[in-house]
């Protein structure tokens, strides 16, 4: 579903990938882990074009990732992402929010946008909402909003870049709880994040970064209790330790 070969980019003279090579097959669940720095966000971005990669090659779906707008129009339908931030249109109620890439994206209509949008609203536990607006929720409920308006996308491939690394504490488990659920519907998935636990449930593959590269590709079992490199030793270590 996903293949990068040899994929590096530069931010002036800094490489802030270093010849990645990752291929994430269909309905497969990986989870990408590393200190700050270490490449996380860049990789994920590159493989919707948000971020443009300066040498190797990335095919998501079948079609190459390189200049022509049309494949990367046509990636970016397939593919979902979740941010840190939210990024929900402040002056759009929350069923609008998730109607509007449909309508003007999918050519949708607008019952029927509504229709999927309520569907994927109470996927995420939240149907009550669908009236307010942004300001009127708590970043818990924004989070779980921004994940629906991804899902009313349709995607095959849903995209976490540390998507709960905004939240309060007390807010990150009902996050998590939407996304392990979504894993449980066999949605191809790359996530970025330090949520160890969830890692733990729900990845098939643990990928390791650090400095731009990728250091250990594991599954769980032997990530956590065996890693290879000494580097996700001492992170592991460190990060539950707390």
């Amino acid at each position: 579903m996903i293949e990068l070969t040899g994929v590096s980019k530069y931010f002036g003279p800094f490489k802030a990938l270093d010849d990645i090579k990752l291929t994430v097959r269909t309905g497969e669940r990986v989870v990408v882990c590393g200190p700050s720095g270490s490449g996380k966000s860049t990789m994920i971005r590159c493989i919707n074009r948000l971020e443009e990669h300066d040498e190797g090659k990335i095919v998501v779906d079948g079609i190459e990732l390189g200049e022509d707008t049309q494949n990367i129009r046509a990636v970016r339908q397939d593919v979902g992402m979740v941010f840190q931030q939210f990024n929900l249109f402040p002056h759009l109620t929350v069923l609008e929010n998730l109607t509007i890439g449909p309508i003007r994206v999918r050519k949708m209509e607008k019952a029927k946008a509504e229709a999927l949008a309520r569907q994927y609203l109470d996927r995420v536990h939240i149907p009550e909402q669908a009236g307010k607006y942004p300001a009127q929720l708590s970043g818990g409920q924004q989070q779980r909003v921004a994940i629906a308006r991804s899902l009313c996308m349709e995607p095959r491939i849903m995209l976490f870049d540390e998507p709960t690394s905004a939240l309060d504490p007390e807010m990150i488990n009902e996050v998590l709880d939407v996304m392990v659920e979504l894993a449980g519907t066999g949605m191809t998935m790359v996530v970025v994040t330090h949520e160890m636990g969830f890692a733990r449930k729900v990845a098939d593959r643990m990928v390791f970064m650090e400095s731009g590269r990728i250091v250990e590709v594991a599954p769980p079992a032997k990530f956590f209790s065996d890693p290879d490199s000494d580097r996700a030793r001492l992170f592991l270590d460190q990060i539950l330790e707390h």
